[in-house]
């Protein structure tokens, strides 16, 4: 028997969360914000997307401008938001619906064919900005329809299953009447009252309807299969500084991790670690340029699948040979905030200026 949409309906006309991206009661939602939003959620908390959102906002007000901006502009918006391709497919998906006019299709089956738009998020726009009768299952709703059905499969292969089952939540007529609300009202119940250590199932609408809570179990719902060991790869990166303050910075390939962005130098990262003499092998370098390299420590930087163990190097030089320059990247200027450097290279620049081999 499925809860009651009613109840919940009721329940989130009181303590909706008031969102920048967010259309106010008797408001229709903007496709614009909703996938600008939905694209910066992906694996990214409520409130560190916020000043992002405001500042893309405030930047690119609507998909055009969005469309017509420089990619690097559009990347210097987004460092230190991760996942950077989210941010390349953004600005491609941009374009796509800029050349339709300006309008994103109302349909999933049209959403998911603009980039970097997948199942969860071709839903949620759908339903949100386009009031289609779908349920976008993001981990709030997950963690949600675990409890009410008292689903003790672990995750993640029960994952398919639980979105199986949460697909059904909209069943009732006023679910129907109200898609929109009805989604966002699921993501608030599982942010505000589901939470994932300490459910508030005494205020919860739906405390009455939730198996997980009559069995005395919801905490421990949903269920996690044991987490395989992070593996550990390594890196090297060069920072180098001429004496106006300049850093050098290649464009790292497009495909991959921290694809597009602009880093420091320095070669692949591998599964072994690097010695100082085969580290040094891949420095930068130009005729008549001997900087003197220093080993300033290790950064330590945690992605979703592996952890990266980088060295850094430092060097301070007068000036930058133009053949440097022209074959390796660019010069920035570190904190002009021009260029988007991703987290990791921040840490690494931050470092090397701790180690004070630049005063």
């Amino acid at each position: 028997m499925l809860p009651s949409a009613a109840d919940l309906l009721h329940w989130y006309d009181r303590h909706r969360r008031i969102l920048p991206w967010r259309a106010l009661p008797g408001q229709s939602a903007d496709p614009y914000r909703v996938w600008l939003s939905e694209i910066m959620l992906q694996q990214t908390t409520v409130t560190a997307v916020i000043p992002y959102y405001e500042r893309f906002l405030a930047a690119f007000p609507d998909v055009g401008a969005l469309a017509r901006a420089p990619q690097d502009r559009v990347m210097a918006l987004w460092a230190g938001l991760g996942y950077y391709a989210r941010a390349r497919n953004l600005h491609a998906c941009a374009q796509v619906v800029a050349a339709r006019g300006g309008r994103f299709p109302d349909t999933v089956e049209g959403l998911l064919e603009l980039p970097g738009i997948g199942a969860y998020t071709a839903a949620a726009i759908a339903a949100i900005a386009f009031g289609r009768p779908v349920v976008p299952v993001d981990g709030n709703v997950e963690r949600v329809t675990t409890r009410l059905f008292a689903l003790t499969d672990p995750l993640p292969g029960a994952r398919k299953a639980i979105a199986r089952q949460a697909m059904g939540l909209n069943g009732d007529a006023p679910a129907r009447a109200r898609p929109s609300d009805f989604a966002q009202a699921l993501f608030d119940l599982g942010a505000g009252i589901c939470t994932p250590r300490t459910p508030a199932c005494v205020l919860c609408p739906w405390r009455d309807a939730c198996a997980a809570h009559r069995q005395g179990i919801a905490a421990t719902l949903p269920r996690r299969a044991a987490k395989a060991a992070r593996p550990v790869r390594y890196g090297i990166h060069f920072c180098m500084m001429d004496g106006a303050g300049g850093l050098l910075l290649v464009r790292r390939p497009e495909k991959g991790l921290l694809g597009g962005m602009m880093g420091l130098p320095g070669p692949a990262w591998r599964d072994s670690p690097w010695t100082a003499p085969d580290a040094l092998a891949h420095a930068p370098t130009a005729p008549r340029l001997c900087p003197q390299w220093h080993a300033v420590g290790q950064v330590r930087h945690v992605f979703t699948h592996f952890t990266l163990l980088v060295d850094v190097y430092a060097a301070r030089v007068k000036t930058f040979p133009n053949s440097l320059v022209g074959a390796q990247g660019m010069v920035h200027r570190v904190g002009d905030g021009a260029v988007a450097l991703p987290s990791l290279m921040r840490k690494c620049v931050a470092l090397a200026q701790s180690a004070h081999v630049f005063d």
